[in-house]
């Protein structure tokens, strides 16, 4: 992973990588390997010379921190007069996995991401795209620093792909919707997770949402957060929370 070696000694693959990080980030990588790592997800993942399967997910971790941090900073100045609770929603909104998977397509993720097709299922799919978004950001921030890493998540990824006015008039998390209608009608809800199914890899929740000890509506989803969403989602339409 700290190998560096020159353009001129890259595999075919390594210069077809190199170029696409080029058009993505605005910079050849320095280190290749750390790219080749962002863009293997856990289903072709190999072990390496300690036995170890190495795959994104570490580098997914460190860039979900850094995109959280660099987020956190750009609203916290722009928005020099709103609390922490405002601060905090629009972050989620713009970090979650729907937005990033949206923008990890608009950007060519999809085009340099390698996994397992016979492996993926229908909700890892959804999710494959996003995840390696963060991965490619904890690439960046190792191989160029916070500065550079900085730079790219503002000017390539937040300004160009979010409109401000639209991620703050629009709320699509269903489940602090549901949570604030519930406390203005004075109902008891509670989320509970009914089923779990799969490996530690490929899990599926079912998520219930009950509302006055009745079941209103299930969501699946590869995480409780998702399936939670998807069950809130269902009972915002059923109810016509807007």
């Amino acid at each position: 992973m700290k190998r560096i070696v020159s353009f001129l000694s890259y595999s075919d693959f390594e210069r077809n990588l190199s170029v696409a990080v080029k058009n993505i980030v605005g910079k050849r990588p320095i280190n290749i390997s750390l790219y080749k790592l962002s863009t293997q997800h856990r289903s072709i993942a190999k072990p390496n010379n300690k036995g170890v399967r190495e795959s994104n997910e570490r580098l997914e971790y460190l860039g979900d921190a850094v995109l959280g941090l660099v987020v956190a900073e750009f609203l916290f100045k722009k928005f020099p007069l709103k609390d922490e609770g405002f601060l905090t929603e629009i972050r989620s909104r713009i970090v979650n996995r729907d937005a990033l998977n949206q923008v990890a397509k608009k950007i060519g993720i999809e085009k340099i991401v390698e996994f397992n097709s016979n492996k993926k299922t229908r909700l890892s799919y959804k999710s494959i795209y996003g995840d390696t978004l963060e991965a490619l950001i904890g690439a960046v921030y190792l191989d160029r620093g916070y500065k550079f890493s900085r730079k790219f998540i503002l000017k390539k990824l937040i300004l160009p792909h979010y409109d401000l006015e639209e991620v703050i008039r629009v709320n699509t998390n269903y489940k602090s919707m549901i949570i604030e209608w519930a406390h203005q009608e004075n109902k008891e809800i509670e989320f509970k997770i009914s089923e779990s199914k799969g490996n530690n890899h490929q899990k599926e929740f079912t998520a219930e949402l009950i509302i006055e000890n009745e079941s209103i509506a299930r969501g699946v989803g590869h995480s409780k957060k998702k399936a939670e969403q998807l069950a809130a989602q269902k009972t915002c339409e059923i109810l016509e929370i807007q």
